[in-house]
């Protein structure tokens, strides 16, 4: 698995860092969400699942 955040995409609501806090966390100068974990976890697709606007990106 591989996680990345489409960052032109993101709004910074910071939905995926609370569902998923041990792959995503705030940027908080760049007001967007970052993965920290790009190799995924067990809550990354929940986590995308969640993002309002669908810039989460998970290949297999």
């Amino acid at each position: 698995m591989r996680v990345s955040i489409n960052q032109e995409e993101c709004i910074g609501c910071g939905v995926c860092a609370q569902v998923c806090p041990e792959v995503f966390s705030m940027d908080e100068d760049a007001g967007v969400s970052k993965v920290i974990r790009p190799e995924g976890g067990d809550c990354a697709q929940e986590a995308a699942e969640s993002c309002p606007v669908g810039c989460i990106v998970i290949e297999e």
